[in-house]
């Protein structure tokens, strides 16, 4: 109750600094009203869909260096768990060398994935059934190069000196070992195409593998990813997917397939959308999302909501 009263108070003074230099306030609010049938009949309710606030800013230092950092809060808009929860958060360097940031945030193979899953955040989101490896890490340090040519590299450290595996009693079984996550990316003229690798990051010993494409032609975008993990017992899981989005005046058609035995066997998802902007920062949106894999199991939801950004 302290914590939230706390945050609440924090959030209400922000605004008075936004025309600082080194600060920015910003944010989305993206709720859905749906129906949810999971297997035991249809219920409704009220989806928060990874709404936030933030602030993020940058500091000019000397000879060209600047710090920059980001304080970044999910807000469940739903009512349920905690009003705020922790997503990305860093501090760091950024010049012509390229960026250098500390804190927790996404790895870059989560990045890697760029815009192709057109329902992220959405029951339709790609860590639904195809990817176990879409992590945000504490305790990781990164560096991104420059962009040349549309180029660029990102590669993370993420120390796990201090995680340990417990047992169902709560005994100590292994300790975490640290782990990397590498991203190799070329984005330019509409074309997007990346590879990403993780050693470590989601369990000792598993490896991931992610290549990524996407392409825009006018009003059109099309992308597909594919990836591969292998875990501690050498045994491979595979997915992919692949997504098409076609706008007109205001509107945006949206549709994505994919299959993955990663998150469950014989995983299968589909999902449909509709977009109208109101504005350059608002819209409105519905969606329909089907998935099924091995043992029956078997969902389907479909929603309404509105998005504003900040």
């Amino acid at each position: 109750m302290k914590k939230t009263a706390m945050s609440l108070a924090l959030v209400a003074v922000l605004p008075s600094f936004a025309n600082a230099e080194i600060f920015g306030f910003y944010g989305k609010a993206n709720a859905s009203f749906q129906s949810n049938d999971e297997g035991d009949g249809a219920t409704t309710d009220v989806k928060s869909n990874a709404s936030r606030l933030g602030v993020k800013g940058e500091l000019p230092l000397d000879s060209g260096i600047k710090g920059i950092y980001k304080m970044e809060y999910q807000v469940n808009m739903d009512g349920e768990g905690d009003t705020f929860t922790q997503r990305n958060i860093f501090a760091g360097l950024e010049g012509g060398f390229g960026q250098v940031i500390g804190g927790k945030f996404d790895t870059p193979l989560k990045i890697a994935q760029k815009k192709v899953d057109l329902f992220n955040d959405l029951e339709g989101d790609i860590k639904s059934l195809i990817t176990k490896s879409d992590n945000r890490e504490s305790n990781n340090l990164q560096y991104t190069t420059p962009s040349f040519g549309g180029f660029h590299v990102a590669a993370a450290y993420i120390s796990n000196k201090d995680a340990e595996i417990l047992d169902d009693e709560g005994a100590l079984i292994d300790t975490r070992d640290n782990g990397t996550s590498v991203a190799f990316a070329y984005d330019n003229n509409g074309v997007y195409l990346a590879y990403a690798y993780d050693m470590n990051v989601e369990a000792n010993d598993w490896n991931v593998a992610r290549m990524v494409a996407q392409y825009n032609f006018g009003n059109v975008q099309v992308g597909g990813l594919y990836e591969e993990q292998e875990r501690a017992d050498n045994s491979k899981q595979d997915g992919w997917m692949t997504s098409v989005a076609y706008k007109i005046n205001n509107w945006t058609a949206k549709a994505q397939y994919g299959q993955s035995d990663i998150v469950k066997t014989d995983g299968e998802t589909f999902s449909l959308g509709l977009d109208y902007k109101l504005s350059k920062a608002a819209k409105v949106f519905t969606f329909y999302t089907d998935e099924t894999a091995a043992d029956n199991y078997a969902r389907s939801y479909v929603g309404v909501g509105t998005e504003f950004k900040f």
